[in-house]
């Protein structure tokens, strides 16, 4: 799909050079960009729904289970 945007000059610039230093093209460099934001976006958006799910979850453990724990680590003299 071709499209138009703006770019401030210095931007459009570096990534002009960055495209030729990498040998792609300029579409190449703007969608693997926009690619690379799209994907941070869904991974913060992932975590920010976790952490919603989890939020009203106690995250303390069981004392029973904390003490069984502590039974099967070995003894160590520091």
């Amino acid at each position: 799909m071709k499209t138009a945007i703006s770019l401030p000059d210095d931007l459009f610039k570096s990534g002009d050079s960055l495209a030729k230093r990498l040998g792609v093209s300029r579409s190449e460099l703007y969608a693997r960009a926009l690619a690379d934001f799209v994907a941070k976006h869904k991974t913060s958006q992932l975590t920010q729904r976790l952490n919603a799910v989890y939020a009203d979850e106690e995250s303390r453990l069981d004392s029973a289970v904390v003490a069984a724990q502590a039974r099967t680590l070995p003894r160590e003299s520091w």
